[in-house]
């Protein structure tokens, strides 16, 4: 699934190539990917005419904010964006097509068919599922020490599985996590309770300097992701633990371990986060 860094990375390259165009017109081939309105017709009606004024993020959420309505859209496992000249074929997997008044469509690709969207009124987004349940985005001042050992304090889950919590904080993932979490030298099945202020400033800092290091990179390529232009993210370069399992820590030499936790995969150095 993309995580925060490759929908930020999307973002950040789709906004460049469909700032400022206006909707001619909306085909719908799978319609379950629309949830508000449920009736993928009154969805095309709605966006017919509308221009693409920015891109926002929430979480692992994109919000396309046009002139009288926010687009809000989640990717989940393999959804992608792309623009393509109108006359371009249409790909097999391609559920939601934006066509727009200057020949070119913005293109909704999902093998899986599991991305969604909800169409809301400008403004209205923030206040109604899914983005009202949401926690703080990671780059938020909400996301504060204050906040997150409060969150920690009241809670014994293991602190990946608060990390997780999209409520706790919004778009982090199971590689940015295990990597944070080996940067703060924190084991992911500590209680979240039991981590002292300290501790949890270590892991907050961590989880931020990851994703900040990830968008730089352009976000990691596990499995099928690219960007809305066809570029694969190169974080996964710079990953320390997460997949490098039966490999020599980079920090002590000490072999890294997979292990289950929550039901995730996840990866350890012994020595470093004993």
């Amino acid at each position: 699934m993309p995580e925060l860094p490759e929908v930020e990375t999307v973002r950040q390259t789709l906004l460049q190539l469909v700032r400022n165009k206006t909707i001619e017109r909306v085909s719908v081939h799978w319609g379950n990917i629309i949830k508000r309105p449920q009736d993928p017709n009154e969805f095309k009606r709605l966006l017919e005419g509308q221009t693409i004024l920015d891109i926002e993020r929430k979480g692992k959420f994109m919000i396309f904010n046009m002139n009288d309505l926010s687009l809000v859209s989640h990717l989940r496992m393999e959804g992608k964006f792309g623009v393509f000249d109108a006359s371009e074929e249409k790909p097999k997997h391609t559920h939601v097509i934006f066509h727009f008044d200057d020949g070119t469509d913005l293109r909704y690709d999902d093998v899986r068919k599991f991305g969604t969207m909800h169409v809301f009124e400008k403004g209205e987004e923030l206040k109604e599922k899914p983005l009202k349940q949401l926690g703080p985005d990671p780059f938020e001042d909400a996301f504060s020490l204050e906040y997150f050992h409060e969150k920690l304090q009241r809670t014994s889950r293991n602190i990946k599985s608060v990390l997780l919590d999209q409520a706790v904080v919004a778009g982090l993932g199971n590689i940015y996590v295990d990597e944070a979490l080996f940067k703060a030298r924190v084991h992911p099945e500590r209680l979240a309770n039991t981590l002292t202020k300290d501790e949890a400033e270590r892991v907050r800092t961590a989880s931020v300097d990851i994703i900040n290091e990830a968008i730089r990179q352009g976000g990691s390529t596990i499995r099928s992701y690219i960007n809305s232009q066809g570029q694969i993210g190169m974080f996964q370069q710079q990953l320390k633990v997460y997949g490098k399992e039966n490999t020599g820590c980079p920090q002590c030499g000490t072999e890294i371990t997979k292990l289950k936790v929550g039901g995730r995969g996840t990866h350890i150095c012994p020595q470093c986060q004993s």
